[in-house]
């Protein structure tokens, strides 16, 4: 049967939950586990350090975009695995040979090889797999012996299918240890142990990654709160207050806040999530307590908590503090608006009384305007009252005339000047 086409990431989405599967583990064995912090370029180099190994022993050579890559190389097994953030290596040897811990699986490989690998070494562990006994052993004699007389985690596991044992502590190798106990472990679940145990190991540090970022960042969120106090105790003190200084002052302390959170915030939220994954993975060992040990859950919770705890204040801190400066700044906003308001008001009340002022002045200057023009058509008038006079055309005395004349004159100059007025105003 032909079927449609398929969707162009159907089978890379299909093969993602087959991608990374743990290898078969049976006892005795030792394992060695690398994981480097990457960036971009350290990822490119590292896969290419891949490939060199598989060429120098004549093993088939990935590709380069390979983010796993698993293969026999004879005397070891080596499994490489690319994450967003970090990169890891598996190297499997049969065994043991000798003192537990005295051969680790990594001196399989080159020197000069791992010497060059690229990236930050974040975790570094050493695994022995061994067959144990129905019958606890000492838990004091194990710590003496391989674990320099350090305190240990352990518990059983699998339901009591096996037991580990670690003090999740870096010894003088430059590795942290694992010991395995199989009692009735099979090979897939030795495989999916070793596999949890280092993931554990692995995002336990990568999310402790966030912690000194959160440690950091508390003295400067100290500070901001301490110039936000200070910015709003100025903002309710009775009397003029300098607006612009404030609104410049809250400008530059939201900036810097947001400044901060973009740097810290994707660390914050991957610390969360890989906590996540570690209890996830605590939770898959199902373990079992072993008299007088710590179990690897008890041991997170007492260690690892608190830290996830101040990382989450933090970030819950500076993000109070960026509300509350936005808040802040509104409020300044909004004073600085009602500032603005009041004094438009005053501008306009200064206007209208201006105006007032100047329609009295104009109403004052139509009044003299028309007695100026009432004196200077009466005189005309007089003038020409004493000209008929000489001329004895009428018997009448110019200053009687020009008397009779003034309100008449006062009264048409009056109405014209309002007739003009009005018409302007039209």
């Amino acid at each position: 049967m032909t079927l449609p086409t398929n969707h162009p990431l159907r089978i890379v989405l299909n093969d993602e939950v087959h991608a990374r599967t743990p290898e078969a583990l049976s006892a005795p064995c030792r394992i060695s586990y690398l994981a480097f912090k990457t960036d971009e370029t350290s990822r490119g180099d590292i896969g290419r350090k891949v490939q060199e190994l598989a060429e120098r022993f004549g093993r088939p050579v990935p590709d380069d975009k390979a983010t796993h890559y698993s293969e026999n190389f004879g005397t070891f097994r080596f499994t490489y695995e690319r994450h967003s953030e970090f990169s890891r290596f598996m190297v499997f040897t049969e065994g043991p040979n000798g003192e537990l811990f005295g051969h680790p699986a990594i001196k399989a490989l080159p020197e000069d090889w791992v010497a060059g690998l690229p990236g930050s070494l974040i975790v570094a562990a050493n695994v022995e797999l061994v067959r144990g006994a129905d019958s606890l052993p000492d838990p004091d004699e194990i710590s003496s012996r391989y674990f320099a007389g350090n305190v240990l985690v352990g518990a059983s596991v699998a339901s009591g299918a096996g037991r580990v044992f670690t003090d999740f502590r870096i010894h003088d190798d430059g590795f942290t240890r694992f010991l395995m106990q199989d009692i009735s472990l099979t090979p897939r679940q030795a495989g999916r142990l070793a596999q949890r145990l280092l993931e554990v190991d692995s995002y336990r540090m990568m999310a402790l990654l966030a912690f000194p970022v959160a440690r950091d960042l508390s003295p400067f969120l100290s500070t901001c709160e301490a110039e936000l106090a200070r910015i709003t105790a100025a903002l309710v003190k009775p009397g003029d207050i300098n607006e612009p200084e404030l609104l410049e002052r809250l400008t530059t302390l939201q900036a810097e806040i947001e400044n901060r959170r973009s740097v810290s915030a994707y660390r914050f939220a991957a610390a969360a999530a890989y906590y996540d994954i570690v209890k996830h993975r605590i939770a898959e060992l199902r373990e079992g307590r072993i008299e007088g040990l710590q179990m690897f859950q008890e041991f997170t919770e007492r260690r690892l908590e608190p830290a996830m705890s101040t990382c989450a204040a933090a970030t819950a801190r500076q993000e109070s503090l960026s509300t509350r400066v936005a808040q802040a700044t509104q409020l300044l906003s909004t004073k600085v608006d009602v500032t603005l308001e009041q004094q438009n008001q005053a501008v306009l009340a200064s206007m209208d009384r201006r105006a007032q002022l100047q329609l009295r002045l104009q109403e004052t200057v139509e009044g003299l305007s028309v007695a100026a023009i009432t004196y200077y058509i009466v005189g005309l008038v007089g003038y020409g009252a004493k000209g008929l006079k000489t001329a004895e055309l009428i018997p009448l005395n110019p200053e009687i005339v020009m008397g009779a004349c003034i309100p008449i004159v006062a009264a048409l100059v009056f109405w014209g000047t309002r007739r003009v007025k009005a018409h302007i105003a039209k």
